[in-house]
């Protein structure tokens, strides 16, 4: 288990609150970009299965609370937009 690993996954993971906040006081998509979430999550699932493959601890743990994060955002980001579109 790396200590920078760890610090790694916790600096991004801080982050996803407040990105999950925004999405869901705002009510827009303006500023998001679907893709690079859904890039951010395939990272997050290769992290993962590294660690499942190769080198199992509990880190595995932080990479699927971050992918939970990013998942969340992303259905935000859905909602948003067929909230966008309703307002029209």
């Amino acid at each position: 288990m790396s200590i920078f690993e760890i610090l790694m996954l916790l600096c991004f993971g801080a982050a996803w609150p407040f990105s999950i906040h925004k999405s869901w006081t705002s009510r827009k998509t303006g500023g998001k970009s679907v893709f690079f979430l859904f890039v951010v999550l395939l990272g997050y699932a290769a992290g993962i299965l590294n660690k499942l493959v190769y080198d199992p601890d509990a880190v595995v743990w932080l990479y699927g609370l971050n992918s939970l994060m990013v998942g969340a955002d992303i259905a935000l980001y859905f909602r948003n937009r067929t909230l966008e579109r309703a307002a029209r």
